[in-house]
């Protein structure tokens, strides 16, 4: 069965959409018909290989320079759009960096570019998005739901995103609807520093057999967007989950 989506004569933001989850969530709402911007605090790499369309695959994409993590920069990125039906708060990511070894502003830092930006720009996207009725969905990570050794303050950045998506499902609604999109292990060109480039061995941990992919998550993307009944949802987009170690030492089917 084959599921497509209508979003012509639509806007929508991705925040952090020039690569890797954010470039694929922004070339499926293009797809679809919609006029997306995307914002970053750099245009993508002219070697990303991430075209921008121009209206034959859909609708289109445009750039604006944009750190989300500040307020200013928020405020100016906002005063270019007169409306506004989808927000995709997608910008986010972290170093791995033990707490005990690392300074406290790059913590600092990380909870900016995970919490805080997600509030300010949702926050700001409120009154274009009651006008129209629209909805706002946040990235948020498995990394958030259980422990994230490297990447502490991350985790404890995404658990309070999810927190903050639930609270304002209940203060915007029924104007604004909210829901989360709870991502598992992910296969994107960032993927390989991130985990050493066993994409096998890390496949294996997972049911589904594999990493997500940016369009698994640009689906699930696309139906929360779609007009509907839900709001202050998180959706599992984690392939099954992660397999717990315990389960791999005590088997004697793992291969040595």
């Amino acid at each position: 069965m084959t599921v497509t989506y209508d979003y012509a004569g639509k806007r929508v933001l991705v925040t952090g959409g020039t690569r890797g989850l954010g470039a694929g969530i922004a070339h499926a709402f293009a797809a679809a018909g919609a006029d997306v911007v995307i914002c970053a605090r750099n245009p993508a790499p002219a070697s990303s290989g991430v075209p921008l369309p121009t209206g034959a695959a859909g609708g289109r994409i445009r750039f604006v320079r944009a750190d989300v993590r500040d307020a200013d920069d928020v405020e100016r990125l906002f005063d270019g759009l007169d409306r506004l039906d989808v927000v995709v708060n997608n910008a986010g990511g972290s170093p791995y960096a033990n707490v005990a070894e690392s300074s406290a502003r790059l913590h600092r830092r990380v909870l900016e570019l995970n919490l805080l930006a997600p509030l300010l720009v949702a926050r700001r996207a409120h009154p274009l998005l009651a006008a129209s009725g629209g909805s706002v969905i946040m990235i948020g990570s498995v990394s958030g739901v259980r422990p994230s050794p490297g990447t502490s303050a991350y985790g404890a950045a995404k658990a309070g995103l999810h927190h903050l998506a639930a609270c304002l499902a209940a203060e915007w609604a029924p104007a604004v609807r909210v829901n989360t999109v709870v991502v598992g292990l992910a296969r994107t060109e960032e993927a390989a520093g991130h985990y050493g480039g066993a994409f096998g061995q890390v496949a294996a941990t997972i049911p589904a057999g594999r990493m997500a992919t940016a369009e698994d998550v640009a689906a699930a993307c696309l139906w929360l967007a779609a007009p509907g009944y839900v709001t202050g949802a998180q959706i599992l987009v984690h392939g099954g989950g992660e397999t717990p170690a315990w389960n791999w030492l005590t088997s004697d089917e793992i291969s040595r």
